[in-house]
């Protein structure tokens, strides 16, 4: 009956967040530049998708050819674009002929201007910044993404174990939250980061340790009100075992201000990886990243325009996408409107 009622009510929301065009929309956005950004290779690459070259085909952005092969033994690694092409030879190539870390060597000076070999012009360093936008947006989700995870893991675990055991327990938990929400956290995380070598996972671990407390609070808050139910306490007295009072009753209703807050928790997270890059102690160079962008763009702010706007459209672009998404999910969970 109760897993019956959860079903209705769970369809009944989702109706309602279909309802939100504009948050639907969101999540399309969001789906596709996911998309885009993890096959990126076949979007933006200095490989040729696919290669035919003295009657062989090869597909180089799959497979790694030994230069050799093309007639080239003083080099290791091939620059498809140095090949001597003959009759009947072809090359398909990505529509984005850059890959993030290659220096475009034909400009005369570095960052330059948009051209039509650079749509969105080139870095400090020569390389393309439309192929960085495109690899950045997959570290910044990947970090945002496990940080979450990790997150609600600790958040669940720690903040149902208050809320469910209550008593000196509860009481101690409280006192620790309290004494570690009083520590500096972007402070010393930027401490941390610079006294080990900096990571996508050490930042994934340290970012984690810090960040799980405020969505433990709403979670405590959670078991706290479901454990005094009247269909926990029938199960209690049932003889129901603890594991599967949480597990099966009290856990699945105390999910709401988790599934609610987490598209604003991973938008917080890709602008908090895009301000420890833009300090220099976020992602090690040379990792394609949004921050570090921004950092150049400081640095060239008269002279070079598109390192300011670009990434920032990027990042604010994101930013909205996600709050449209929380939007809609709030809307959805909102009891008044369920």
């Amino acid at each position: 009956m109760i897993e019956s009622r959860l079903n209705e009510l769970n369809l009944l929301r989702y109706r309602k967040f279909k309802e939100q065009r504009r948050s639907v929309f969101a999540v399309v956005v969001l789906l596709v530049a996911t998309f885009f950004s993890f096959t990126a290779e076949f979007w933006a690459n200095s490989k040729p998708l696919v290669i035919r070259y003295q009657g062989h085909v090869y597909v180089p952005v799959l497979f790694d050819t030994h230069p050799s092969v093309f007639g080239r033994d003083d080099i290791t690694v091939m620059d498809y674009r140095e090949l001597d092409m003959k009759d009947g030879d072809w090359a398909l190539y990505p529509l984005i002929k850059w890959d993030p870390f290659e220096s475009n060597k034909t400009v005369e000076s570095y960052p330059s201007r948009p051209t039509r070999e650079n749509w969105l012009g080139t870095d400090d360093r020569g390389r393309d910044v439309l192929s960085r936008l495109l690899y950045g947006f997959r570290y910044s989700i990947t970090y945002a993404m496990l940080v979450w995870a990790a997150c609600v893991f600790l958040s669940i675990t720690l903040g149902g174990v208050m809320g469910y055991a209550g008593g000196w327990l509860d009481l101690a938990g409280q006192r620790l939250v309290e004494i570690l929400n009083t520590i500096p956290y972007l402070f010393l995380l930027i401490i941390l980061v610079s006294i080990f070598q900096p990571s996508l996972a050490l930042l994934v671990i340290l970012t984690s340790l810090f960040g799980w407390m405020s969505l433990a609070a709403y979670v405590r808050g959670e078991f706290l009100k479901n454990r005094k139910m009247d269909f926990v306490e029938a199960a209690r007295a049932q003889g129901v075992g603890h594991a599967r009072i949480v597990f099966r009753h009290i856990l699945p209703n105390s999910l709401v201000p988790v599934i609610t807050f987490s598209p604003f928790i991973i938008a917080s997270h890709i602008y908090g990886l895009a301000a420890l890059d833009y300090l220099g102690f976020g992602l090690p160079p040379p990792t394609p990243s949004w921050g570090e962008l921004l950092q150049q763009a400081y640095k060239y702010f008269t002279v070079a325009w598109w390192l300011a706007v670009y990434p920032s459209v990027a990042l604010f672009a994101t930013l909205v996408l996600f709050s449209l998404v929380g939007e809609g999910v709030r809307n959805a969970f909102d009891p008044k409107k369920s």
